[in-house]
C-alpha cells in the first residue's frame, strides 16, 4: 500500500460488536493496516468527525473515510451521511455504506445524498466475511482527499 493510502484513517460507525470486529478482523486479513477508529453509536461518531464546536473544524487536513452502518442505536446513518456530506470539512471524506437495509430506495437515497458505496451486508457469515475482504481490498488501493 502507498504511505498516501497509509494515512487514512478509516472511521468505522458500526452498533453491532460481532460485525465490527468481523469487518475490521477481514480488514486487517486483506492487508490494509490503517487505523480503525470505531463507535457504536452516531452521537460519539459525530463528536469524533465535528468537534466540541460542531462545526467539523477539526476534520480540516485529516485523510479519512466512514465506514457507516444504517441502523443505530440513537439517529440513522442517513442522518450522519448528510451532515458529513454537507459539512466543508468532510464533504470530500469517502462514506462507505455497510447495512443490512437492500432497499433499492434507501440505497438511491444513500447515494443521492453523496454516499461513494453502498453494500448491503449478506447475512450468512461465510459471504460475509468474503464481501468485507473483498472491501479490504477496495481499501488498499483507493486514494483518498484530505479536506481543506
Amino acid at each position: 500500500m502507498n504511505s498516501a493510502a497509509q494515512s487514512v484513517t478509516i472511521v468505522m460507525i458500526e452498533d453491532d460488536l460481532g460485525h465490527a470486529r468481523l469487518i475490521e478482523k477481514n480488514i486487517r486479513r486483506a492487508g490494509v493496516n490503517n487505523e480503525i477508529i470505531a463507535f457504536t453509536d452516531g452521537t460519539s461518531a459525530l463528536h469524533y468527525l465535528f468537534g466540541d464546536d460542531k462545526s467539523g473544524q477539526v476534520s480540516a487536513g485529516r485523510a479519512q473515510l466512514v465506514l457507516l452502518d444504517l441502523n443505530l442505536p440513537d439517529m440513522t446513518g442517513i442522518d450522519i451521511l448528510k451532515l458529513v456530506k454537507e459539512n466543508p470539512h468532510t464533504r470530500r471524506s469517502p462514506v462507505v455504506i455497510l447495512t443490512t437495509t437492500d432497499d433499492q430506495r434507501e440505497i438511491q437515497r444513500c447515494y443521492d445524498l453523496g454516499a461513494n458505496v453502498y453494500i448491503t451486508k449478506p447475512v450468512n457469515y461465510e459471504n460475509f466475511a468474503n464481501a468485507i475482504r473483498q472491501l479490504g481490498l477496495f481499501f488498499s488501493v483507493m486514494q483518498v482527499p484530505e479536506t481543506n
